[in-house]
């Protein structure tokens, strides 16, 4: 297809963006606005050999899914992707985007996918669940300060103060603001020029406490009549924090390195189930609280503690998990590349009374491998262990040099968070081809009206050790003879007559060898150092090993 060509497509799935996808005779095109079960007419606006964009220009037969949305400006706006699609049927995308990632990226059998997946977790309520937000400042044509979001894919500002998927509070404070900008002649930034003064403003609400932060992020170092918005700031009910945050960089990046108290404290408290947690305006801290309890007990569940287990959490932030973790643990080491994350972790462990937490500053990837080492070479050569390692990754997934460690260390149990289910596959696929099996995935809508879903794992180190002792006589062993106890037919037959699943001579094969039953080698394998080898499936390898058994093979 070419630009400027229209077509008819019915939308059969969503992208990383959250366009619509649909085929032309095999040509794939990307549609803006267009929801799964649409029949829609698009222009196509960008064409490439084997994929294209595509505007959206009616829509022909709407799905069934399709709903109106609840904020006028969902289609102009960058944040919700997906408002326009029933919050049932986002549920079911994104819990099928977690299983089709896990079985074409991780190579992980459909069976297995389905006896171990759990429901996904949604909210009741898919709005006003954002305890954070930052708005963006900038002037209209008529050279007053306006803020909303960014338009999708530009810096273009939609005036809006009502998100649907902030807390209502936002509203009012944004007004206040603006109101005062008008009022003593104060210019927003203009990312053009490098010129004006407010760039952003950070809002944070405790939804357990109600305290409220504000800090505005400004092209300088202070706020000419400040005290009169902090005024009218302080006014507002359950205002804990307003401070500024300086950052003269021509940058897209949004906070200052520093920040200011211009009135309260410097930080606002919220709890996640019972545990509190200290808040500064440079803090990670998920921002949907409802969810990410959910989140949290699901992790916590998998990791299965009795209470004297060592755990430890990698990217833990201002250790949101770790504290958790550390209610049934024994011990909990907390890792993250931010020092002031750190900090916030260490307060936050002294605040709950939590002195089972250790907390270190570095990449994941550099100390767990640094930490094996250095406990090997005070240790006369002995391994250091977990019983349970934790990790809540960026987007890009863990560092190779990372899950070799957690091989090594060889956890009873690996819980991974995600929240890229691409990424996450490819960690899962690496895991478990060194050792670990797949237990239990289960996705959670942290953010309903996007694309985005994370996802918790539990992996087990698999028992291949267990035996025990016998006393044999030479003349007895006789390998030989027992491997010739059934064929492979034979084992076929019983498999599929009591299980229903058709097992292949080389499943049987690799379980013969892992049961240490002498095999011949197959010289029929690739001699290409990168050869793929399919490996038996769990389900799979259960039966064989359960005719093995009846064959007394075993």
């Amino acid at each position: 297809m070419q630009k400027n060509d229209m077509a008819v497509i019915e939308i059969t799935d969503i992208g990383v963006n959250g366009e619509g996808i649909g085929k032309v005779d095999g040509y794939t095109l990307f549609a803006k606005d267009a929801v799964i079960g649409d029949k829609a007419e698009v222009k196509v606006m960008k064409a490439k050999k084997n994929y294209g964009y595509a505007r959206l220009m009616r829509v022909i037969e709407p799905s069934e899914d399709r709903v109106e949305p609840r904020c006028p400006f969902a289609r102009k706006c960058g944040g919700c992707q997906i408002q326009e699609m029933s919050y049932e049927r986002q549920l079911a995308f994104k819990a099928q985007k977690v299983r089709g990632n896990l079985e074409r990226l991780g190579g992980f059998d459909k069976e297995l996918l389905e006896r171990v997946t759990e429901p996904i977790l949604g909210m009741d309520e898919p709005f006003g669940y954002r305890n954070k937000a930052q708005f963006p400042f900038g002037t209209d044509r008529d050279g007053n300060p306006v803020t909303g979001f960014y338009a999708g894919r530009t810096h273009d500002i939609i005036a809006n103060t009502d998100c649907a998927l902030g807390v209502p509070v936002n509203q009012k404070l944004l007004e206040i603001i603006l109101e005062f900008m008008r009022a003593e002649h104060i210019p927003a930034y203009d990312e053009k020029t490098g010129k004006g003064l407010i760039r952003h403003v950070l809002i944070r609400f405790g939804f357990t406490t109600k305290e409220i932060m504000v800090c505005l992020v400004i092209n300088g170092t202070e706020i000419p009549q400040s005290e009169k918005l902090v005024e009218k700031l302080a006014a507002v009910r359950g205002m804990t924090s307003i401070t500024i945050s300086p950052n003269t960089r021509r940058t897209n990046v949004i906070m200052g390195e520093t920040y200011e108290i211009l009135w309260g404290q410097g930080f606002i408290t919220d709890y996640i189930g019972n545990v509190r947690y200290q808040i500064s305006p440079l803090s990670f801290y998920q921002v949907n609280p409802v969810q990410t309890e959910k989140l949290y007990s699901q992790a916590l569940e998998y990791a299965d503690l009795k209470g004297g287990e060592t755990v430890w959490d990698l990217y833990c932030g201002i250790g949101t998990i770790s504290l958790f973790l550390a209610q049934k643990a024994g011990q909990v080491y907390g890792v993250e590349i931010i020092p002031q994350a750190i900090e916030d972790a260490k307060k936050n462990a002294e605040i709950n009374g939590i002195a089972n937490a250790e907390f270190f500053v570095g990449k994941a990837e550099e100390v767990l491998p640094e930490y094996y080492a250095e406990y090997a070479r005070r240790h006369g050569g002995e391994n250091a262990r977990a019983d349970v390692i934790v990790v809540d990754p960026p987007r890009k997934g863990c560092d190779p040099v990372l899950l070799e460690t957690i091989v090594k260390m060889a956890p009873e149990r690996v819980v991974y968070v995600s929240c890229d289910p691409a990424t996450l596959a490819r960690d899962l696929k690496v895991l478990c081809g060194n050792g670990y099996e797949l237990e239990k995935v289960r996705p959670v809508d942290m953010f309903p009206e996007t694309v985005h879903c994370e996802t918790v794992v539990l992996l087990s180190k698999l028992k291949v050790d267990h035996h025990i002792e016998i006393e044999l006589k030479m003349d007895e062993l006789d390998l030989t003879a027992a491997e010739s106890k059934a064929t492979y037919d034979e084992i076929k037959a019983y498999v599929l007559n009591k299980y229903g699943l058709k097992v292949s001579q080389l499943y049987i094969a690799q379980i013969k060898r892992k049961c240490g039953i002498i095999e011949r080698k197959n010289y029929n394998v690739s001699k290409k150092e990168d050869a793929k080898v399919p490996q038996c499936p769990p389900e799979k390898e259960a039966a064989i090993m359960d005719a093995l058994k009846h064959f007394q093979m075993i």
